[in-house]
């Protein structure tokens, strides 16, 4: 009973808004957290491939960032779904 008289409180006076933005802000910062680490772990494997076998370095190249697009689109996807909240 005292959570519902909370939350009607917290909705007629509009904090519920500061906290969802709140909330979102953090949301992005968790989401910005996986893609990032991924870049940085397919760029460390391709300069290693690369370093490995000189030969193949242009289709290597071509791998990684097709990779990175598709990491960075997780990244983009959270940055969106931010002002949607």
């Amino acid at each position: 009973m005292e959570l519902l008289a909370l939350a009607q409180e917290a909705t007629a006076t509009g904090l519920t808004g500061d906290i969802s933005g709140a909330l979102a802000v953090i949301g992005y910062g968790l989401a910005a957290i996986g893609p990032g680490v991924g870049i940085g772990i397919l760029a460390g494997n391709a300069v290693q491939a690369m370093a490995r076998q000189p030969e193949a370095a242009g289709m290597v190249r071509t791998t990684m960032f097709l990779g990175i697009a598709f990491t960075e689109a997780l990244a983009l996807i959270g940055f969106v779904l931010f002002f949607l909240a």
